[in-house]
């Protein structure tokens, strides 16, 4: 197994020393040493990775905080992020820079509508071989890399979208009658454009609940936007660095599960996410007024999830209730159905987000409904 290095980082930093944190997972799986010694260890091991991680990114990304901060995330809880902004905005530049600084394999499906399902998980290939027997040989599509960027995912018809949502829910494509595992790890990142609508298709809440976090990427301020034109329009660009491998993902999002959750904080979760749906007794009054559809249960596994990382980067190895609130908005925002009257008031999800969280709070402690 290759072994990381932290360009810059001091010589006793957790990251550089894999075989510690093996070790650490290995007393980990036994039950033996001591648990909370490891456990904090390995929250900072991860905190480490994850922080020289987006070191990398910053060197080629300008700004967009949270948007970095949120790919992490997603990343290091195995779910899928959906990206949502105008061209031109460095999104395709963000998950070519993630891959490279994980010296994972990188791949990306620019969807159109002519885009057939096999353009993506690969056909069987009539081939000749050298005795002269005709055979069919699986040709693997793009779909099988580490990272896959799917750029204007709802381009693409219903059908071609379904191909990739499939390798996202279940690892795995089916081509000819034969299943073929997809290499872990697997990340999808997806991108939409809000402002042009015609020769698209929407994609269905059904399939946009599969993926863990919605983002939204705003336009670059006057000096984000003149330090983007410094660092592009020069005659030297940033290189990144790899700074973590395979192993160290795969390591990171095994231990992600590990970390705890105290009843109170799972059950603020859930409230937030029970509180979504307009029949419920915790939902406020603008809740039955504007919602259609409430979250699904991956919303309450999203929070959790997400909970779980943001405590690893503040270097904790507990989830606080601001761990939460921090994933609200990118986990709820496409999983909570507005209504025609909330679109006529000019009601956002993220605005409704924002009013329900302070409903649940002055509300919690009023116990769940059964």
């Amino acid at each position: 197994m290759k072994k990381s290095r932290l360009l810059g980082a001091p010589t006793n930093c957790l990251f550089e020393r894999l075989s510690t944190a093996t070790d650490i997972q290995r007393r980990w799986e036994v039950k033996g040493g001591n648990r909370m010694e490891d456990a904090k260890e390995m929250a900072q091991w991860c905190r480490d990775v994850l922080r020289a991680v987006e070191g990398e990114i910053r060197k080629v990304i300008v700004g967009m905080t949270d948007i970095v901060e949120g790919v992490l995330v997603a990343l290091a809880a195995g779910g899928h992020v959906l990206l949502e902004g105008v061209p031109g905005l460095g999104k395709t530049m963000l998950v070519r820079t993630l891959a490279q600084a994980l010296n994972l394999k990188f791949s990306r499906i620019q969807f159109t509508p002519d885009l057939m399902p096999a353009d993506i998980t690969g056909t069987d290939v009539l081939t000749e071989t050298e005795t002269g027997e005709r055979t069919f040989v699986f040709r693997p599509g793009p779909i099988f890399a580490n990272i896959v960027l799917a750029d204007e995912i709802n381009r693409a018809t219903p059908k071609t979208q379904s191909a990739l949502l499939e390798a996202m829910q279940e690892l795995a494509v089916t081509v000819g009658g034969k299943r073929y595992v997809l290499e872990p790890p697997f990340w999808v990142m997806a991108t939409q454009n809000p402002i042009e609508q015609e020769g698209t298709y929407p994609l269905p809440e059904a399939q946009l609940d599969r993926f863990f976090f919605k983002l939204l990427v705003p336009y670059p301020s006057l000096d984000e936007l003149r330090e983007i034109v410094d660092r592009t329009t020069g005659a030297e660009l940033p290189q990144v660095t790899p700074v973590a491998t395979c192993d160290d993902l795969l390591r990171l999002q095994r231990f992600v599960r590990e970390v705890p959750v105290a009843p109170p904080i799972r059950d603020y979760a859930l409230k937030i996410v029970v509180a979504t749906h307009p029949a419920s007794d915790l939902a406020s009054s603008e809740v039955k007024r504007y919602v259609r559809y409430g979250a699904s249960p991956r919303a309450a596994q999203t929070l959790l999830l997400a909970g779980k990382v943001f405590a690893l980067l503040d270097g904790r190895y507990n989830v606080a209730r601001d761990d939460i609130k921090k994933a609200i908005k990118p986990a709820l925002r496409h999983r909570v159905i507005l209504n025609f009257e909330a679109e006529a008031d000019q009601v956002t999800t993220d605005d409704l987000l924002d009013r329900l969280t302070e409903h649940v709070e002055r509300t919690e402690r009023e116990p769940i409904a059964v």
